[in-house]
C-alpha cells in the first residue's frame, strides 16, 4: 500500500467518523483504522461516496497508507487508552511524523507524551475539538498545541475542516506548546459549564418568579436570541423548552429528572485554577450545582426545611422582571468568560506558552459550544489592548455591566427573598464587588492567621512582613 493519504484517523465511534468524513469532504485522502475492522469497513460502505478513503485493518497497513510526513489523528478515550494506542503505533513511525491527540485528554497528559514523543523525534499535537458530532462533521472550533513545526504540517488541513467565523477566518490557530490546546479546551468548557447553569437560572426564575410557562420561556429565549445574548446555548434552549413529550403530551423539560451530569473537563478546570490561584467562582458553582443536583438522598432528607416558597408575580410585575432577569443572565455570562480568559492568561504565564487571547476568542467564534455573537467583541477587545488584565477592564464591557448591576442586584435579591437558588447568579455579582472593593476582609484573614500561626502580614503604611507577638503586650516585630 503507497502513502497517498494526507491524514489518518484511528478510533472510529460517532466523532473519529464524522472527522475522518470531514476530512474527506473536504477533498483528503482520509486513511482509516479501528481496532474492529467491521467499523472501518462500515464506514466506506456507507459514506464512501463523500471522499477519498482508505480502509486500513491492522497498524501497519493504516501507517504505510500515509504520506510523509504522517498525520495520525487518534480518537479514542481519553487516558490509559491512548496511551495504548500511542505506544502502538509509535514504534511504526518515523522522525518528523505527527501524532494528533483529538480526545478530551487533561493537559498534563498532553505535555507528558509531547515530551516523551518528541526525545523520538515525533510531534505530539494536543488538539481540543468543540462542537460534538455535529461540528466534528460540518466544523468544529480546534484549539490545537504542540509545535510550531507540528502546525506547520497540520494547520492547513485543520483551517481546511474548522468552523468559520462570519468574517470567514477558520476557527482554530496553533495555541501553543504541549498542553497549550488542551489547556484552553478545558477552560472551554469550564466556561460552558458556567453558561449553562447561568441559563438555567435564568429559566427557574422565570418559570418559578414570573409564572412562565416552558413554552413562554422559550418564547423569551428566541427574542433575547436576536440581541446581544446571541449563542448557541441560548438557541437550543429555546428548542428544548418549546419540545412536548410525545408519550405524555407534557413539555419535555418536566419529564426529565432533574440531576444533571458530567464529564470532569468541569472539575478540571476548577481543580486547576485552585493550584493557579485563579478566582473562578462562576464556573465552580455551575460544577457544584450539578453535584448538588445528583445527591437525590441529601435533597430528599432535605424537603422539610424551613424556607419559603415561591409566589408568581401578576403578568405586568412577570414580564419587568423577565427584562431585569435578561440583564442578570448577561452581566453574569460576561463574568463568567472574564474568569474563564483570567485562567487561560495564568496557565499561558505559568507554562510559558504565549497564549494570544484575542486568538483565542477568534475561534470560539463559530464551531463550538459557547459560541455567542459577543465574542468577536470579547476578540477585538483583547487584540486592541494584549495587556489587558480583565474583561471588566474593558470601557464598553464594564459600561454594560455597570448598566445592568442594579436589575441584577434585583434579581439575586428576589431569588434569595423567594427561596429560589442561582448560585451562578450570586456568584458572579459577588466576583464583581469583589473587583471593585476598596478594602476586602481578607486584612481580616490574614490577622487571623497570623495570630494562630504566625504567617506574618504587610502593612498598609511601609513595606516589609511583619508578625504581632499575640500574648503579652502583642508587640510587633519585622519578620523580614
Amino acid at each position: 500500500m503507497s502513502g497517498t493519504a494526507q491524514i489518518g484517523v484511528t478510533g472510529l465511534a460517532v466523532m473519529g467518523r464524522n472527522l475522518a468524513r470531514n476530512f474527506a469532504r473536504n477533498g483528503f485522502t482520509v486513511a482509516l483504522h479501528n481496532r474492529t475492522t467491521a467499523k472501518t469497513d462500515a464506514l466506506v460502505k456507507e459514506f464512501g461516496d463523500e471522499g477519498s478513503f482508505v480502509p486500513a485493518h491492522t497498524p501497519e497497513e493504516f501507517v504505510a497508507a500515509l504520506e510523509r510526513p504522517r498525520r495520525l489523528v487518534v480518537m479514542v478515550k481519553a487516558g490509559d487508552p491512548t496511551d495504548a494506542v500511542i505506544q502502538e503505533f509509535a514504534p511504526l513511525l518515523e522522525e518528523g511524523d505527527v501524532i494528533i491527540d483529538g480526545g478530551n485528554a487533561h493537559f498534563e497528559d498532553t505535555r507528558r507524551r509531547e515530551k516523551e514523543l518528541r526525545e523520538h523525534g515525533i510531534h505530539f499535537v494536543g488538539v481540543g475539538i468543540s462542537g460534538g458530532e455535529e461540528g466534528a462533521l460540518n466544523g468544529p472550533s480546534i484549539m490545537p498545541g504542540g509545535s510550531t513545526q507540528s502546525y506547520e504540517s497540520l494547520g492547513p488541513l485543520l483551517e481546511k475542516i474548522a468552523a468559520k467565523a462570519k468574517d470567514g477566518s477558520p476557527c482554530t490557530t496553533h495555541i501553543g506548546p504541549d498542553g497549550a490546546g488542551h489547556f484552553v479546551k478545558m477552560v472551554h468548557n469550564g466556561i460552558e459549564y458556567a453558561d449553562m447553569q447561568l441559563i438555567a437560572e435564568a429559566y427557574d426564575l422565570l418559570r418559578t418568579v414570573a409564572g412562565y410557562s416552558p413554552a413562554k420561556i422559550a418564547e423569551t429565549f428566541r427574542s433575547w436570541n436576536t440581541g446581544r445574548l446571541d449563542s448557541y446555548l441560548i438557541e437550543i434552549t429555546a428548542e428544548v423548552l418549546a419540545h412536548t413529550d410525545a408519550a405524555t403530551g407534557k413539555p419535555f423539560v418536566d419529564i426529565v429528572q432533574d440531576r444533571a451530569e458530567q464529564k470532569g473537563t468541569g472539575r478540571w478546570t476548577v481543580q486547576i485554577a485552585l493550584d493557579l490561584g485563579v478566582p473562578v467562582s462562576g464556573i465552580a458553582e455551575a460544577v457544584f450545582a450539578r453535584s448538588l443536583s445528583g445527591h437525590a438522598d441529601l435533597r430528599e432528607a432535605a424537603q422539610g426545611l424551613a424556607g419559603p416558597s415561591p409566589t408568581a408575580l401578576d403578568e405586568t410585575a412577570a414580564a419587568a422582571f423577565a427584562d431585569q432577569v435578561e440583564q442578570a443572565l448577561y452581566a453574569s455570562k460576561i463574568v463568567s468568560y472574564t474568569q474563564g480568559f483570567h485562567q487561560i492568561r495564568a496557565g499561558s504565564e505559568a507554562y510559558h506558552w504565549d497564549i494570544g487571547l484575542g486568538a483565542v476568542a477568534a475561534i470560539w467564534r463559530a464551531g463550538c459550544i459557547i459560541r455567542a455573537a459577543f465574542l468577536d467583541r470579547i476578540r477585538a477587545a483583547y487584540d486592541t489592548r494584549p495587556d489587558l488584565l480583565s474583561l471588566l477592564s474593558d470601557e464598553q464591557f464594564a459600561e454594560e455591566i455597570g448598566a445592568a448591576q442594579d436589575d441584577w442586584r434585583t434579581v439575586v435579591a428576589e431569588a434569595v427573598r423567594q427561596g429560589v437558588p442561582t448560585p451562578g447568579f450570586a456568584a458572579a455579582l459577588s466576583y464583581y464587588d469583589g473587583l471593585r472593593a476598596d478594602r476586602l476582609p481578607a486584612a481580616l484573614t490574614q490577622g487571623q492567621r497570623d495570630f494562630f500561626g504566625a504567617h506574618t502580614y504587610r502593612r498598609t503604611d511601609r513595606e516589609g512582613s511583619f508578625h504581632t507577638l499575640w500574648g503579652g503586650d502583642r508587640s510587633e516585630v519585622e519578620a523580614g
